[in-house]
């Protein structure tokens, strides 16, 4: 999971690109670069840490240009620590591209090789985004007829990337002297919209991960970009849009609405906060089914992504709602921070827990999610160390059972609490008097109660059924020997956030 966005605009989009990345900054914190381009020039800003850290007064001088593309990044695939893989990627041939990536590839290896051995293109980090922008360009290769690109030619390109590639992608791409690509892969795991703006000046485009930051931003949200569909605005501000993938169907991540996207945005026609709203009133209906109520004394959230659903639990079975947990919110989101060792230890930084309203109570815990469970465990010793008398914990999302391959970091079944065990058994591991998990079948009816129209997602995580269908348990089986290794162990653990002026870039075209 990522953050993009591209811009083009009548007038310099640097701090206009720096401040829809604020808005999409909980979609990575890993990471953040800046691509602008302006007349014969590409120009870049990248490096680790998040926005505010990665950009200073003389980094933002130094990208000038009316059309750009930004990324936050939230490690997948590659070393987390690396400020090389930091995004956008560039190639100069055929054409110069910049490109930012939200997604996960589950070829990448193979396409690595294929770049190397058959196109004879050199992959210079080991970022999956790096081989997309490379089978891009290749594309782009083949599909052009003459030194000038076309849009036709362009159109052929991304159809080309697609009957290659597999797994998930968004993407936004400058083209020298061309304008601005976006495109969704074939699937729709991940989301991706655009929008305008009408000026005196004439007509702007905006395309980026959520709606939120359209509209934080105060562009009109148009559509969300259909799965296959690739998106066109040139230079002068004209949009063309075609399809571009072969038998394109929507499968929406559905952990986006379950915890990743902010409850403001809107994906594929469903408001996340009304999903969320809707995700608690199944879950009251499971905690009716298998919980003595009358026990119960106050529902609490852990803020902020579980609040709608605990609302909503509170409401239907008519039990006080009270927020016992209080934020800090200089701390990051714990669940997308690079190692366990640094997610645990941030955890009692980010939560305090107020006494009174704990003390000598039965408390019902809602959060989103339970993932690897270190969360939830320490979440529950706070409650019980703050006094509670008993401490139930309910999920508004089913177990997660299954590896996550399309751009969520949870790749290996042994890092997930769930994975092999009862529900009574992760009880017993977070230190829950008891424990109820949302059902998978009523998830996604919360969300298909909002958008008819939806009828199948990506919920890999939680029923192990692998969309893209070329996932197989051997693939799984190699995923998870690699993240397993010492190298691989010390990647995810380490804590480099720092960046300097290394990560400026000037390319001349």
């Amino acid at each position: 999971m990522c953050g993009i966005v591209g811009v083009v605009s009548k007038s310099p989009v640097n701090q206009f690109i720096y401040d829809s990345l604020l808005l999409l900054q909980h979609r990575g914190q890993d990471a953040a670069g800046i691509a602008t381009a302006n007349g014969n020039s590409f120009h870049m800003h990248k490096g680790n840490g998040m926005v505010r850290d990665v950009f200073r007064t003389r980094n933002m001088r130094s990208l000038p240009g009316n059309i750009g593309i930004g990324q936050v990044r939230y490690p997948t695939a590659g070393s987390a620590s690396s400020a090389e893989e930091a995004q956008p990627f560039y190639v100069s041939a055929p054409y110069g591209i910049i490109m930012a990536h939200n997604g996960n590839l589950t070829n990448w290896e193979q396409l690595r090789d294929e770049m190397f051995r058959v196109d004879r293109r050199h992959i210079n980090t080991s970022s999956d985004s790096e081989v997309l922008l490379n089978v891009l360009a290749h594309e782009l290769q083949t599909a052009s007829t003459d030194i000038s690109l076309s849009r036709e030619g362009l159109f052929r390109a991304v159809s080309g990337m697609h009957r290659r590639v597999r797994g998930s992608y968004a993407i936004v791409a400058l083209i020298a002297g061309f304008g601005l690509l976006a495109c969704r892969d074939p699937f729709g795991i991940r989301p991706l919209c655009f929008g305008r703006h009408d000026g005196p000046n004439g007509t702007e485009w905006m395309v980026a991960s959520e709606s939120v930051a359209l509209e934080g931003m105060g562009f009109t949200f148009v559509r969300d970009v259909a799965p296959g569909e690739a998106v066109i605005i040139d230079l002068d501000g004209n949009l063309h849009t075609q399809q571009c993938a072969d038998a394109p169907s929507l499968n929406p991540c559905i952990f986006e609405l379950v915890y990743l996207a902010r409850p403001d945005s809107c994906l594929d026609g469903v408001p996340v906060y009304d999903a969320r709203l809707r995700m608690g009133d199944y879950l009251a209906e499971k905690i009716k089914r298998t919980l003595p109520i009358d026990e119960i004394d106050v529902v609490m959230p852990i803020p902020d992504s579980s609040r709608p659903a605990a609302m909503q639990v509170a409401k239907q079975l008519n039990v006080n709602y009270r927020e016992g947990f209080f934020k800090n919110r200089y701390v990051g989101r714990t669940f997308i921070m690079p190692g366990q060792a640094v997610r645990k230890k941030s955890v009692r930084q980010k939560l305090n827990a107020m006494r009174v309203e704990f003390k000598d109570k039965c408390v019902l815990i809602v959060d989103d999610s339970i993932v690897r469970g270190t969360t939830s465990q320490e979440i529950v010793q706070m409650a019980r160390d703050a006094g509670a008398r008993k401490v139930i914990f309910a999920s508004a999302a089913p177990p997660v059972k299954f590896p996550n391959v399309y751009g969520i970091d949870m790749p290996t079944s042994s890092e997930l609490v769930a994975h092999g065990r009862t529900d009574e058994e992760v009880a017993r591991i977070i230190g829950a008097d008891a424990l109820v998990y949302q059902d998978v079948e009523d998830m996604k009816r919360a969300v298909m109660d909002i958008n008819p129209a939806l009828s199948n997602f990506d919920a890999s995580c939680f029923d192990g059924n692998y969309i893209t269908g070329d996932v197989t348990p051997a693939y799984l089986d190699r995923l998870e020997q690699a993240r397993l290794s010492p190298r691989a162990q010390s990647d995810r653990d380490g804590t480099d956030g720092g960046t300097d002026d290394e990560g400026a870039t000037h390319l001349s075209l």
